[in-house]
Parts: structure tokens; C-alpha cells; sequence
């Protein structure tokens, strides 16, 4: 059997759901579609759904050591240096530098919970 898909989103897992929507709520500048108090919120971008969840208390062990995984939120932004601004206005600056790719721009942040962001600005003149 064939499995086809109809729609794919990300999750982000948090034990501690408040955190994260809030900081997402910010740094979007945009309220959750969906939200579910101390379970579920999802955010709608374009192209993509961002959901974040609260693991139950039998899934908690399983996501507690969040540094492990290798996937990454990539955003593409107008503004690098906007961006960058706002993540340090919210308490959570890039540690590292801009780095100058083919491609364009980009900086590695983190959110409250460790998941890694990579914030990157297209060379392309049509944005």
C-alpha cells in the first residue's frame, strides 16, 4: 500500500506548552489558528503549520532531551538584522555569527526550549 500524503506540518514538543506559544506569539507576531491550554497550538505560515504540543505524562521521558534531535525550524525572513533584532528583544539572540552562503544569509537561534532555528535571508533580488 501507498501512503499519500494530503498535508505535512511540524511539531515541536514542550513540557512546559505556555513557553513556547508565548515566545512563537511573539517573535510570528501572530495568535495561534488553534490552542489548547496545557496541550495544543498550532500556528498557521505561509506554507507551513506549526504545531506545538505538551507530551502527556506517560510521553515526557521521550522528548526530554530536546538537543538530540537534528531537525531544524528554517525561516525565511525579509529582514535578517530585523529578525535577529527581535529574537534578542525576546531574550534569545543568536549565539553565533551571520554566515554568507550562496544562497544568501543566515544565523542559527534557539527558542526557549533549545529547538534550533535557522533564520535565513534569500540573495534573491524578487523578494
Amino acid at each position: 500500500m501507498v501512503v499519500h500524503c494530503i498535508e505535512a506540518f511540524v511539531t515541536l514538543a514542550a513540557t512546559d506548552l505556555q513557553i513556547l506559544v508565548e515566545f512563537y506569539r511573539q517573535f510570528l507576531g501572530i495568535e495561534p489558528q488553534s490552542y489548547i491550554p496545557k496541550v495544543y497550538a498550532e500556528f498557521q505560515l505561509p506554507g507551513l503549520k506549526l504545531g506545538i504540543f505538551q507530551p502527556n505524562s506517560t510521553q515526557v521521558e521521550e522528548f526530554a532531551d530536546q538537543a538530540k534531535t537534528g531537525m531544524s525550524l528554517c525561516l525565511e525572513v525579509a529582514n535578517l538584522d530585523g529578525a535577529i533584532a527581535e529574537l534578542s528583544r525576546l531574550g534569545y539572540p543568536p549565539p553565533g555569527e551571520i554566515l554568507t552562503a550562496s544562497h544568501g544569509r543566515e544565523i542559527y537561534a534557539y527558542d526557549p526550549v533549545g529547538n534550533r532555528i535557522i533564520l535565513h535571508q534569500s540573495s534573491r533580488q524578487d523578494l
